[in-house]
């Protein structure tokens, strides 16, 4: 346990040595380190709120002593809200997140996937405060959180994601964004750090989807004799319900005068699924584009694999944690606990060797230390 303390230790100390202490240094009772090191561990153990996390601290006081330096004993819960409301929320996240960053694995090739969410209890009436809208880049292929930048509303996403993007390594990798991020700058931003994109198609790219829509009918009606055309077929059922999805892929030719204006643009990605539930059957078609040549199956997989953020991440959020119940207003330390929330969800489902669910996880932390350090301890060195 003393080796994966100090891994624990150093591990922080490397991911938040340049976080700026935005207190009063000749007046601070607790070191900085303390109080994120205690938060992470505790929000891990099931703390949900700042009362919370000093109950944690004053519960395992002797076994937190044994590694962090605690000069003053376990901070009040005053002193964990202030201190969050305090930093910086773009700094803190990038700190954070350094940590999934460095586990995660670097090969080319990983599809990363950028989605927004709602705090929705982070409102106020009465100072007419919206809730805070936090935007994720989460890795589909290793299930990890790798960013986080929070805005005020959800049609800030759009300025919120270039910001996010500048914080990952995207070179050889695959962004995949839902239809706030089409955007021809988020395209061109993609492009310029190396990465490819698949965006989807809505009302608010109207003359891009028109023209999409227009070739695919077009190319439809000559059974795509005048294009490079892909197709892929899959189809899954249980419990009652059929699913059958065909994704049909198309090279957009390169006098198409869409292609002027989206960077590096190739291919139109056209889904159509087929759902049937008992006597009931549903229809959906729905238009993407690509930086990517085409390639049927890889693009079908990466659209389908972009809402793992929801059912991996969103979904736990709010069922484990408890996300939208939490009535936070103060906005950095909401952006910083659920920044804090991500981590640990990550972390959590790194850790295999439990083959239980995050609630279950987050017990087994609270009544074994051993456990709860072993969460924050890379694999590899478990092994070794």
């Amino acid at each position: 346990m003393e080796d994966q303390a100090r891994g624990f230790v150093a591990m922080l100390e490397s991911c938040f040595s340049e976080l700026e202490d935005p207190r009063n240094e000749n007046s601070c009772e607790h070191l900085l380190i303390d109080i994120i090191a205690i938060t992470i561990l505790g929000v891990t153990c099931g703390a949900d709120d700042w009362t919370d996390l000093e109950t944690f601290g004053n519960g395992r006081r002797e076994w937190l002593e044994k590694f962090l330096a605690l000069p003053n004993g376990i901070p009040a819960h005053d002193t964990f809200r202030r201190v969050f409301g305090m930093l910086d929320p773009k700094q803190f996240s990038t700190s954070l997140f350094q940590w999934t960053q460095a586990i995660q694995d670097a090969t080319d090739g990983q599809l990363i996937a950028i989605d927004g969410k709602a705090l929705r209890r982070s409102f106020a009436k009465r100072t007419g405060k919206k809730m805070l809208h936090l935007v994720t880049a989460w890795s589909s292929d290793n299930g990890l959180t790798l960013g986080q930048v929070a805005c005020e509303q959800k049609s800030n996403e759009i300025t919120a994601i270039p910001q996010l993007l500048i914080m990952l390594d995207l070179k050889g990798n695959t962004v995949t964004i839902d239809a706030m991020g089409c955007q021809t700058e988020i395209a061109a931003q993609i492009r310029e750090q190396k990465g490819h994109y698949v965006l989807a198609l809505k009302g608010n790219q109207s003359s891009l989807k028109d023209d999409m829509q227009a070739l695919f009918d077009v190319e439809a009606e000559r059974d795509f004799s005048g294009v490079k055309h892909h197709v892929f077929e899959s189809s899954n059922s249980g419990h009652g319900r059929l699913e059958e999805r065909t994704c049909h892929v198309l090279e957009i030719p390169k006098d198409h005068p869409q292609r002027e204006r989206w960077r590096d643009l190739k291919t139109l990605v056209v889904t159509v699924s087929r759902r049937q539930v008992d006597e009931k059957e549903t229809w959906e078609s729905r238009l993407f584009v690509s930086s990517h040549p085409p390639r049927a199956k890889f693009l079908a997989e990466a659209i389908r694999r972009h809402w793992s953020i929801e059912n991996s991440q969103h979904w736990i959020l709010d069922v484990t944690f408890g996300e939208d119940h939490r009535r936070q207003q103060d906005r950095n330390g909401a952006s910083n606990l659920a920044a804090v929330r991500r981590l640990s969800t990550s972390l959590l489902r790194q850790e295999t060797t439990l083959k239980r669910g995050a609630k279950c996880k987050r017990m087994n932390c609270a009544l074994d230390p051993n456990y709860l350090l072993k969460v924050f301890t890379p694999p590899e060195t478990i092994d070794a």
